[in-house]
């Protein structure tokens, strides 16, 4: 059983989310919805993964890209990077601190596990569902995207389909951020 740490993120705080330019809504969490992600299973509720900053965000494409043939610097990418604002007075669990981690069941090695794996979506999406249940709206986690968890996500779990997420400055291409 979990007992989450609850965490008030501060209002108008800005989140970066990596998206294909050609994606018709990057802020739909509907996507991680059907397919599932670190903390959703498949077919089970929105979802919308950010990064707390451009460095996370750098690191999650080279993540994404583990295993094929090009990095990031290689790539004449559809990347871009959309600045976003998430409703006012959100509560999620905390996945950051040594105490936060451990009242989820995890390691405190996050993301890395006591073998020196990488701690599998299998462990997460169920502590993710747990806190969706909880009535917490997300996750803020160290990165799976960082081998030494330095970097920062959230997993936000809107509260209902009029809760959405918004812009709050262009587009940035990946030639800008990368």
């Amino acid at each position: 059983m979990i007992d989450p740490l609850p965490e008030r993120l501060a209002d108008n705080r800005r989140w970066f989310r990596v998206a294909d330019e050609n994606w018709d809504d990057p802020l739909d969490p509907s996507f991680a919805q059907r397919h599932g992600g670190r903390w959703n299973p498949p077919d089970s509720f929105p979802t919308l993964y950010l990064n707390e900053d451009i460095d996370t965000a750098r690191a999650q494409v080279g993540h994404m890209l583990a295993g094929w043939p090009a990095d990031p610097e290689d790539l004449d990418a559809p990347f871009v990077l959309v600045t976003v604002a998430l409703p006012r007075n959100q509560t999620v669990a905390d996945a950051v601190t040594d105490e936060g981690l451990e009242r989820l069941g995890l390691p405190i090695t996050y993301p890395i596990d006591a073998a020196g794996s990488e701690v599998r979506h299998s462990a997460c999406r169920p502590i993710g569902a747990a806190v969706k249940l909880s009535g917490l709206r997300g996750v803020h986690a160290r990165s799976a995207a960082t081998a030494d968890g330095s970097g920062r996500e959230l997993a936000w779990f809107p509260a209902r389909t009029s809760s959405k997420a918004r812009r709050v400055a262009p587009d940035r291409p990946f030639d800008d951020w990368r």
